[in-house]
């Protein structure tokens, strides 16, 4: 099977170093990789928004299946676009189309697609340029802190939490005033959950799923989860808090009510689904979708999956996904992410990366790049280290013990990944 594999970050790293242990890999092209994915597999230099380049690129090499790391291409309607090529019949796809990916690319969709189907979520108010007033008003009938949430795709930036009453006025006027660009020309204002955060993946064919675990991972720059929010300094996975009886209420409350709404709401839906939730008292609660894997998430989820994931993704494409074998690894895997000094405000890229002998730890690339032989920094978030253990802590230690036989210059790591989980 000849694999194109869209992005560039750890995540699409995971997904390359799992593919290319499949039997049925002829060959593995990612667009446009990192120096990670050099390695393993053919990088070419193709956006995963040049749709056109893409689908030609597809034709010439003949390319069986498409998976479709990040979520622009998805919101953008990748899926579509590949479906309606007349040279492309039988191309397999790993992505949710535009009418499925809506779930992530509009907050204010997701909420309506939530009420409608009596999945738990928090209250909220869809606010526009025109109905600031009502926005006020509902403000002001909330407990801070305060949630505000720019309705279209924003880099992950796009939402506030604020504890002042008139801050969050003045933030949500400016969101509206094109502070995060055409993804708030809509505010979603969202009561404010109180718990810990816990997200729960899912690989679906539309009618059935495979659960593949929980993860937690950590926003902040900063030690006891202060200072900016970045894209992820690390993770671990399974949550240990989620046991049988969480999980059963995720999947009763949560996962099988979403599948079957989609259903009912005639969208076709064929590849991950991310639940962002909030353990609330042991009560699951949705805070978000993601129509693909997280990151730094994919770094612990991936390597606990057991099965051959190209047999899963091809199950999933010809929705045989309920007889697919499907096993996890039930160790604990953590990752913990290195970043560029100064993210994730301004850094300096094109820093030499040196790696040293790695011993029970997998290294997955994020911002990386190949010059002439050198691997040297390409991105905010740099290298993810992850391993497995016995227990959380076991995991926690071969990875800290392995990034540091990882340097550049300007390593920052966070030395608290899993800490509160084990208290």
């Amino acid at each position: 099977m000849k694999v194109l594999l869209l992005g560039s970050g750890g995540r699409e790293h995971a997904l390359a170093w799992k593919m290319i242990q499949s039997p049925e890999l002829e060959k593995l092209y990612v667009a446009p990789g990192n120096a990670g994915t050099s390695e393993i597999a053919e990088n070419i230099a193709i956006k995963p928004t040049d749709f056109k380049t893409i689908a030609g690129f597809i034709a010439e090499k003949n390319i069986d299946m498409v998976v479709v790391g990040p979520e622009d291409p998805l919101v953008a309607g990748v899926r579509d676009y590949l479906e309606n090529d007349e040279r492309l019949t039988g191309l397999m796809i790993i992505g949710p189309g535009k009418a499925g990916a809506i779930l992530e690319g509009s907050k204010d969709f997701a909420k309506e697609f939530m009420f409608r189907h009596h999945i738990p979520t928090a209250a909220y108010l869809t606010v526009t340029p025109d109905s600031i007033e009502k926005g006020i008003s509902f403000l002001r009938t909330l407990r801070p802190p305060y949630v505000l949430k720019a309705d279209g795709l924003a880099a992950g930036k796009g939402v506030l939490i604020l504890n002042d009453l008139s801050e969050a006025e003045q933030e949500l006027q400016s969101m509206l005033n094109g502070k995060f660009g055409k993804a708030s020309n809509q505010v979603v204002i969202e009561e404010f959950l109180q718990g810990i955060e816990i997200s729960v993946f899912a690989l679906t064919d539309g009618q059935d799923y495979k659960i593949l675990g929980s993860a937690k991972d950590y926003k902040r720059i900063g030690e006891g989860d202060t200072g900016l929010n970045t894209g992820g300094m690390g993770a671990v996975s399974p949550v240990p808090f989620a046991d049988t009886a969480f999980n059963k209420k995720v999947e009763d409350k949560i996962i099988r009510p979403t599948i079957e709404g989609l259903q009912k709401d005639g969208i076709s839906y064929k590849g991950f689904l991310f639940f962002g939730l909030m353990n609330c008292n042991g009560e699951p609660w949705v805070i978000e979708y993601n129509v693909r894997m997280g990151d730094p998430e994919t770094e612990v989820v991936i390597p606990r999956i057991q099965s051959d994931i190209l047999e899963l993704f091809k199950a999933t494409a010809q929705g045989k996904l309920a007889k697919a074998d499907f096993t996890m690894d039930k160790r604990f895997c953590t990752t913990v992410m290195l970043v560029s000094k100064g993210y994730p405000e301004d850094y300096e890229k094109g820093k030499e990366i040196q790696i040293g002998n790695i011993q029970d730890s997998i290294v997955f690339h994020a911002g990386t790049q190949k010059t002439e032989n050198r691997v040297v920094t390409n991105g905010g978030r740099v290298i993810a280290v992850s391993s497995y253990g016995n227990t959380m802590q076991e995991a926690l230690t071969l990875s800290y013990e392995n990034l540091e036989k990882i340097d550049f210059n300007g390593k920052t790591f966070r030395k608290d990944i899993g800490k509160d989980l084990m208290q």
